[in-house]
């Protein structure tokens, strides 16, 4: 089942928009979408906290998601964080396909 990961990163004077465009302009982000199992790798601001910005990390299952963690490239992303000192809170959620068909009927497409 597919699995996705919300980090909420918080620093101040704007370092976790700064983080986020590094690991973009390093590529990172890019390498990040290219692993095998990975379905969704994109940040986004928040109009109530400027000093919070969201990743949305979604991975086939939890083996793609292991994978990702014992990679190079999470070396790389420890790094970052830790220069712009940044504090994080997840939430992770496991797809139910049952409860999706329900809420159908409340999705416009």
């Amino acid at each position: 089942m597919p699995i996705t990961i919300n980090i909420y990163y918080t620093g101040k004077n704007r370092t976790a928009k700064a983080f986020a465009e590094e690991m973009t302009s390093l590529g990172i982000v890019d390498d990040i979408r290219k692993e095998k199992g990975n379905l969704k790798y994109e940040y986004f601001t928040s109009f109530n906290d400027p000093e919070t910005i969201l990743l949305i990390d979604r991975w086939v299952d939890q083996e793609a998601l292991d994978a990702h963690h014992n990679s190079k490239m999470m070396q790389k992303i420890i790094e970052l964080r830790n220069k712009y000192d940044l504090s994080m809170k997840v939430e992770r959620f496991v797809d139910d396909v049952n409860t999706l068909k329900s809420d159908d009927k409340f999705i416009r497409k």
